[in-house]
């Protein structure tokens, strides 16, 4: 029986490993922030060529990221489990995801470049810049897969001060690079890509080479070669976990080619609204994190009660910080959008959606704390599943029927988002108020095929 001191520190452990992925994830959305404000100031056409790609560089982004769910879940597992050949063998596995993701997205990247801005609808003055800006921060991905991944594997054993520090860093060379080559050289857009590609190469090096001299996480270079089992089991969660996010992230890119059909300012006042409210949703993802993280380990000990305590002290404490942030958001709604153009209609237009938005957020809580148990149990499945109805079954068509058969505003489309953030909300918490996820807990532990249990 866990007692009252015991949970309070099982509270003090969620929290402190959230705050630095909190401070990460809104470090990394800062360095787009810095993109998005600098070019801003060059006018609404140069806003909408750095935005016009930002759902493709989450769908991107969601590739390296369904692969560093699945070494958490694995590593969190063994880490708990105190199983150190299989967290050895993990980070290795881990080094050659990277490789070869880093290398097949590079390639197809670069291929589809001059394309993208054609499918997504853009005004064709603005295709020339958004597809070269798209080509430019393209260019590094083996080092963006290294940023996410080896990441994932430092907070599978609970370090989440590293990956932290190591995108502070990148942020401050990034606000560097970008002022010097936006405006003293004057490459305009062109000069916030070579910027962003700049720091992603020095944040995937460092997140190497930290990783690599982590004691937990070392590995010999004989270990480089596939590994059956661990490559197997990553499969099952990870395939999954992308087939959610590219599933997601489709969406996102046909909302937003939607969305960009409406016009440029239109899109710009979308795309500013969608970066602004970011920051205000992120402490959810990092409390996310966290949860994995915890929910693996109470996975890897066998300890179903600790794992319900982790569960109801991540749902209580999300929920109840995005309330806060989602007020912060609806107060300050005009002032932050005027953070990043001076135009007054985009502002006009993104303020009134944000405090759309802004009223969702103790859901979308929900929904953000809910995958993250999910994912920390393995049970990628089940979000599949939820993503896929939601993103295209509400959200795109929806939308679909807003602008090309009402011919909607802005605000409408926005409701859109919003019904599809409950309906996500309300399916994937649905396991942990039915007491389903007890039985996918006892799933995980028995498909994780650890070879002892006993405290790291």
């Amino acid at each position: 029986m866990i007692d009252s001191l015991e949970k309070r520190r099982m509270f003090g452990s969620l929290v402190t490993l959230a705050i630095p992925v909190i401070l990460e994830e809104m470090l990394t959305m800062f360095l787009q922030y810095v993109d998005m404000a600098m070019v801003g100031r060059l006018g609404a056409q140069a806003t909408s060529s750095v935005s016009l790609t930002t759902s493709v560089n989450w769908l991107i982004g969601s590739i390296f990221g369904a692969a560093g769910v699945a070494v958490v879940a694995i590593m969190s597992s063994a880490y708990g489990a105190g199983d150190r050949e299989k967290i050895r063998k993990t980070a290795a596995q881990s080094v050659l995801c990277v490789l070869g993701l880093g290398l097949c997205v590079f390639v197809i990247c670069q291929v589809l470049s001059p394309h993208i801005p054609v499918w997504m609808q853009a005004d064709p003055a603005i295709r020339k810049s958004a597809s070269e800006y798209f080509s430019i921060i393209s260019l590094p991905m083996v080092f963006r897969a290294s940023e996410i991944i080896c990441a994932s594997a430092m907070r599978a054993v609970k370090d989440t001060k590293t990956p932290m520090a190591v995108n502070l860093g990148a942020n401050i060379l990034n606000v560097v690079l970008n002022w010097y080559l936006i405006y003293q050289k004057g490459l305009g857009v062109r000069g916030a890509a070579i910027a962003t590609a700049i720091s992603s190469v020095v944040a995937g090096l460092l997140m190497f080479v930290l990783m690599f001299k982590k004691k937990d996480l070392r590995f010999s270079f004989s270990d480089l070669y596939p590994d059956a089992p661990v490559l197997r089991e990553t499969a099952e969660i990870g395939l999954p976990a992308l087939a959610t996010s590219a599933t997601s992230c489709l969406g996102h890119i046909v909302f937003a080619s939607l969305v960009s059909s409406m016009g440029t300012t239109v899109f710009a006042a979308h795309s500013i609204a969608l970066s602004a409210e970011t920051v205000f949703y992120l402490p959810g993802y990092g409390l996310r994190s966290a949860t994995s993280t915890l929910i693996g380990i109470s996975v890897g000990q066998n300890n179903r009660e600790s794992f319900r305590v982790v569960e109801k002290q991540s749902v209580a404490l999300t929920v109840a910080m995005m309330a806060f942030t989602g007020a912060l958001l609806f107060v300050f709604a005009t002032p932050v959008m005027g953070i990043f153009t001076p135009d007054t209609e985009v502002i006009r237009q993104g303020s009134r959606v944000l405090r759309l938005i802004a009223v969702s957020e103790p859901l979308f809580g929900l929904m953000i704390v809910s995958e993250g148990i999910l994912y920390g149990l393995g049970q990628t499945k089940t979000t599949f599943i939820v993503e896929t109805i939601g993103a295209w079954g509400i959200r795109i068509a929806l939308t679909l029927v807003c602008v090309k058969m009402l011919h909607t505003t802005l605000f409408e489309v926005w409701m859109c988002m919003f019904a599809d953030n409950t309906f996500r909300a309300f399916a994937l918490s649905l396991p942990l108020f039915t007491g389903r996820d007890l039985g996918y807990f006892d799933k995980r532990l028995e498909r994780s095929h650890l070879k002892k249990v006993a405290s790291p």
